[in-house]
């Protein structure tokens, strides 16, 4: 079959550039452009809603340094039956292995703190940064694609992509191609993206949508999109009652976003005199 994907035929290395003890990662690079791009963004997004700059500033350090911290931690945890056996390997953040849900309960805590301190709505200041998180999110996968980690099962699928056999599990040696579950992610999350960048032009344009809704529906979306990708993964984790772990986390978050966002809506419409639709 003719394929133009050039995913398909290109092998990856995860070194960008090595001078000397001095190495750069793609892994490295994907997650710095996707945090300084969502920086740029959110500090738009606070002007633009009138939120102090300096804030989201300020904000900023503390949510990069605390939600990579948290990633780190969730993945070690999750997957503790390997690193149970690789202690030194706990540290080494540059090859890979961080998780997206460590990362949004690391956020959401520094986040509340930061509102209480200063004053403002927690679901204001979290509803402007959730578009670049969805933003970095899309960028940052690409250095899974770079470290050959978070491919998913063997395809025959014309856009499948190989996987050095370093990188995979004895039962998949004999294997070719594999789903690109990192690019289904961002290619998700660049679409969640775009949802919110869209709202965010209504909420702007004509007031009706409320901005706080928005931190209720990233979660929702991504929540959605986290547990029908996890059906293609094959990387380490525990399960419950035939479901992954992160499918498990995604419902319990499906169901408390779409509940607040419920809650929040009825309220709003109770306030204004307004029936529910």
């Amino acid at each position: 079959m003719n394929n133009l994907n050039f995913l398909h035929y290109f092998t990856p290395n995860p070194i960008l550039l090595s001078i000397g003890p001095f190495t750069i990662f793609y892994y490295g690079l994907f997650i710095v452009v996707g945090m300084m791009l969502g920086i740029i963004l959110t500090l738009k997004l606070a002007k633009l809603h009138k939120i102090n700059k300096e804030l989201i500033i300020d904000l900023s350090f503390y949510l990069i340094l605390f939600s990579i911290f948290g990633a780190r931690i969730y993945h070690i945890l999750i997957q503790f039956s390997y690193y149970k056996h690789h202690l030194t390997e706990i540290p080494m953040i540059w090859m890979g292995g961080i998780a997206i849900h460590g990362a949004i309960f690391a956020g959401i805590l520094v986040i509340w703190y930061f509102s209480k301190k200063h004053s403002i709505s927690f679901l204001k200041l979290s509803s402007i940064i959730v578009p670049s998180l969805a933003l970095a999110q899309a960028i940052g996968r690409w250095g899974n694609y770079f470290n050959q980690e978070l491919f998913g099962k063997p395809t025959n699928l014309p856009w499948g992509i190989p996987i050095s056999s370093s990188h995979l599990p004895a039962q998949y040696l004999n294997s070719a191609y594999f789903h690109p579950a990192f690019l289904y992610e961002s290619i998700g999350n660049l679409l969640i993206f775009l949802i919110l960048i869209y709202l965010n032009y209504l909420i702007l344009k004509s007031k009706k949508i409320r901005l706080e809704y928005l931190t209720f529906i990233y979660i929702a979306l991504y929540s959605i999109l986290r547990f029908f990708t996890e059906f293609f993964r094959i990387d380490i984790t525990p399960t419950i009652a035939g479901l992954r772990f992160p499918q498990i986390i995604s419902i319990l978050l499906i169901i408390i976003s779409s509940y607040l966002f419920y809650s929040f809506y009825k309220k709003d419409a109770i306030e204004k005199k307004e029936p529910l639709c």
